[in-house]
C-alpha cells in the first residue's frame, strides 16, 4: 500500500522546481560552446575504432567521486566486451578529461574531442558540468552518457543524451516510502539556507507535498557552527519526517545537535546515503538515521553483474563506493549502443538504448524510451557502528517502478 501512495506522483508533472534539484549535486550555470563537424557517419569499417570521451572530475571537489566513476567504468568496458575491448569487433578507445567540476573546462574537453572525430561522450560527476554538456552533444549530434550528475533536468533534455546514475526525483521518492501515505503527514526540510538547501526544499515540496504532505523547512546559515538553535526548532515542529540536505565541515555538529536535542529520537529522520568516507561523520547518531541510497556495496545482493563489478574495481586496485555503478553502467550502455547501432551512426546508437532493459550492478534497470531516464532499483539503509568501523546495512528495496520520475518527453 505504501508504495501504490508514492508511485501515484509519477503520473504527475514534473515542475520546474524539481528541475532545478540538485539532489548531492550543485547545478552551476556556464554557456554551452559548439564544436565544427557533425557527430554521425554513414557505415564503418568492421575493425574502426569507436573513440569514447571520458570527460569527469579527476581533481576539484568532486574528484574522490570522479576516481569511483573512472573505475567503475573500466570495469564495466571489460565485462560489457568480455575482456576483449571491443565492441562488434570495434576496439573502444577511452580517452580521459579532467573537467575538475568547472563546465568551462568540460566543454572545451568535449569540443576539442567533438573536432578529432569522437562520437561518444561520457563521465560528468557535476550537475552543472551535465547541464553544459548535453546541448553540445545535441548541437553536435554525439551520444552523451551523463555519470553521477543528479539533476532532474538532464532527463529528456534531447535525442543524444542519456544518463547512467540516478535523478534527485528517485532520491526524494525513496524517501517518500519511509514516510507511507504522505497524505496529513508533516515533513520538515533541514538545510543550508543555499542554492543547494532550496532546491531540496522545493524537490520535496513537489513531490510529497503534491501527495498531501505539508512541507515545512528549516534553514540555517551555511556560516552557522552553532547547531543547536535549529536542532531545536525542528523538534518544536513536531514533524512525522525530518529530510535532512546537509554538505560540507559542519555535517558531524549538525548530527550531533540534532541528536542531543532528541531529534533523531522523536520521528523519522532520513538523509542521503553518501559514499565510504562520510559514513564516520554521523558519528553515534548514524544508527538512529534511516538513509535513501543510491548505492553501496553489496546492495545488490551479489548478483552476477555487481560481483563483476567489486571484483573488476578491486583488481585493478580501486575501492568500490556510492558512484562506481554509475560507470561500470555507462560502459553497457555504451557497449550496447555500438553492438546494435554501430560505430558511427550516433542516432543509430541512441535508438538502440531507447526502451533497452538489462541486467546491471543493482539490478534490472530499464531506459525509458521517451525521456531516457534511468528506471532502477533505489535502497534504503542503516549504519551499524561508528567510526572506521561504521557500515551500511540494508533495509529495503525499492522497484524501479516504484520510484521512477514522471515521464518527460524529449526536447529534441
Amino acid at each position: 500500500m505504501r508504495r501504490r501512495a508514492v508511485a501515484t506522483v509519477h503520473r504527475r508533472t514534473l515542475t520546474a522546481a524539481v528541475l532545478g534539484a540538485t539532489g548531492l549535486l550543485l547545478v552551476g550555470c556556464t554557456a554551452a560552446g559548439q564544436a565544427g563537424g557533425s557527430g554521425s557517419g554513414s557505415g564503418s569499417k568492421a575493425d574502426e575504432a569507436v573513440k569514447v570521451g571520458l570527460v569527469y572530475s579527476r581533481t576539484g571537489l568532486l574528484a574522490a567521486y570522479g576516481k569511483q566513476y573512472r573505475d567503475g567504468f573500466m570495469a564495466g568496458l571489460d565485462y560489457a566486451t568480455k575482456g576483449t575491448g571491443k565492441a562488434d569487433g570495434h576496439p573502444v578507445q577511452v580517452t580521459e578529461q579532467d573537467d575538475a567540476g568547472d563546465p568551462g573546462k568540460a566543454v572545451s574537453a568535449a569540443k576539442n574531442l567533438i573536432g578529432k572525430g569522437y562520437k561518444v561522450l561520457a563521465g560528468t560527476t557535476d550537475s552543472g558540468v551535465a547541464l553544459q554538456m548535453a546541448p553540445l552533444a545535441a548541437q553536435n549530434k554525439v551520444l552523451y552518457v551523463s555519470g553521477p550528475a543528479a539533476t532532474d533536468a538532464v532527463t529528456g533534455v534531447n535525442a543524444y543524451t542519456f544518463r547512467s546514475g540516478r535523478q534527485s526525483y528517485q532520491d526524494i521518492l525513496t524517501a517518500g516510502t519511509m514516510l507511507g501515505d504522505p497524505k496529513g503527514k508533516k515533513v520538515t526540510v533541514l538545510a543550508q539556507d543555499s542554492t543547494f538547501g532550496q532546491a531540496n526544499v522545493a524537490a520535496v515540496k513537489a513531490v510529497l507535498g503534491a501527495e498531501g504532505a505539508t512541507v515545512g523547512s528549516v534553514l540555517a546559515p551555511p556560516s552557522a557552527t552553532d547547531l543547536t538553535p535549529f536542532a531545536r526548532q525542528v523538534k518544536a515542529g513536531g514533524p512525522d519526517l525530518v529530510f535532512v540536505a546537509w554538505a560540507g565541515a559542519t555535517a558531524p555538529a549538525l548530527w550531533t545537535a540534532l541528536d542531543q536535542q532528541g531529534v533523531l529520537s522523536a520521528g523519522k529522520v532520513v538523509t542521503g546515503l553518501a559514499g565510504t568516507a562520510s559514513y564516520p561523520v554521523f558519528g553515534a547518531a548514524g544508527a538512529k538515521v534511516s538513509f535513501l541510497a543510491h548505492y553501496f556495496p553489496g546492495a545488490g545482493g551479489g548478483n552476477a553483474v555487481e560481483k563483476a563489478m567489486l571484483d573488476g574495481v578491486g583488481k585493478e586496485g580501486g575501492t568500490p563506493d556510492l558512484f562506481s555503478t554509475d560507470g561500470f553502467t555507462a560502459a553497457q550502455m555504451i557497449v550496447r549502443a555500438v553492438e546494435e547501432g554501430g560505430a558511427t551512426d550516433t542516432g543509430a546508437m541512441a535508438k538502440a538504448l531507447e526502451g533497452w532493459s538489462f541486467d546491471g550492478v543493482k539490478g534490472e534497470q530499464r531506459i525509458r524510451a521517451e525521456d531516457h531516464a534511468l528506471l532502477q532499483p533505489m535502497f534504503t539503509a542503516k549504519l551499524r557502528g561508528t567510526g572506521a568501523a561504521a557500515k551500511p546495512e540494508l533495509v529495503s528495496t525499492e522497484p524501479a517502478d516504484a520510484v521512477a520520475p514522471p515521464a518527460k518527453p524529449s526536447a529534441g
